[in-house]
């Protein structure tokens, strides 16, 4: 019975539909778990749906080149929902334009905190110079964290590594520190939660408003622009 349920499983894994189904499965499960129980930051339905995926693949032995053969179609998916966030975005265009001295000096502080924070903490904990320079842009979205790192000389799969683990702690402490700080406003809970945690944290701040959401996917942009320029500097001025 063991040997067929190996076999079986064994079949569904080189199907792609099957990793598609999992993730969809998984995130929805999650979700309706974190509604069920108050939506607690800390059980952020993208973190919980990493811990099942994971577990599922490593119980099953199954290699994650195999697994994202069918999840990269949600990951194709990315792409346009990050062009979507313009919809919101243009819907508080006015509020945006009423704050920008505040964006702007928001952006420069946030952008430079991300990079010094990491570059401090990996020489506090003796990482070698790739490993620092690889963990500078963690704050950014990948696909530009991992250009940076490739223009300072790191190494970008290591810094893809650190930005998800940013992205996943960032939008499942955020909330909570923002609490603690008593910071109510949407604008400025979302905006920092784009800021400091990218495409994960603007998606957590898209469950708690359309101005949250919309505030977090203008930083999560910005940011990375800002971070491209100020992470060459700092690294210089430091390292």
């Amino acid at each position: 019975m063991g040997d067929t349920i190996v076999d079986i499983w064994v079949y569904l894994a080189a199907s792609p539909l099957l990793a598609l189904t999992m993730t969809l499965l998984a995130f929805e499960l999650s979700q309706r778990l974190w509604k069920r129980i108050g939506r607690p930051a800390l059980l952020n339905p993208v973190l919980v749906t990493v811990v099942l995926i994971a577990a599922v693949l490593i119980a099953t032995g199954t290699p994650y080149e195999t697994y994202f053969e069918g999840a990269q179609f949600i990951h194709f998916l990315l792409g346009p929902a990050t062009v979507c966030l313009a919809i919101p975005l243009y819907r508080q265009f006015e509020r945006v334009k009423a704050n920008a001295l505040a964006i702007a000096i928001s952006l420069v502080m946030g952008s430079a905190t991300g990079i010094l924070g990491a570059i401090g903490a990996a020489l506090v904990m003796g990482l070698d110079s790739v490993s620092v320079l690889s963990i500078a842009p963690k704050s950014v979205t990948a696909p530009v964290a991992m250009g940076i790192t490739e223009k300072l000389g790191g190494l970008p799969s290591l810094t893809a590594v650190f930005v998800i683990m940013t992205g996943i702690i960032g939008a499942a402490l955020g909330p909570l520190v923002l609490d603690s700080l008593r910071v109510r406003t949407a604008p400025a809970r979302g905006y920092a939660l784009g800021t400091g945690a990218h495409g994960i944290g603007t998606a957590q701040a898209l469950q708690d408003s359309e101005v949250a959401g919309a505030f977090a996917g203008l930083a999560m942009g910005l940011n990375a622009l800002a971070t491209a320029l100020l992470a060459p500097i700092i690294v210089a001025m430091l390292l």
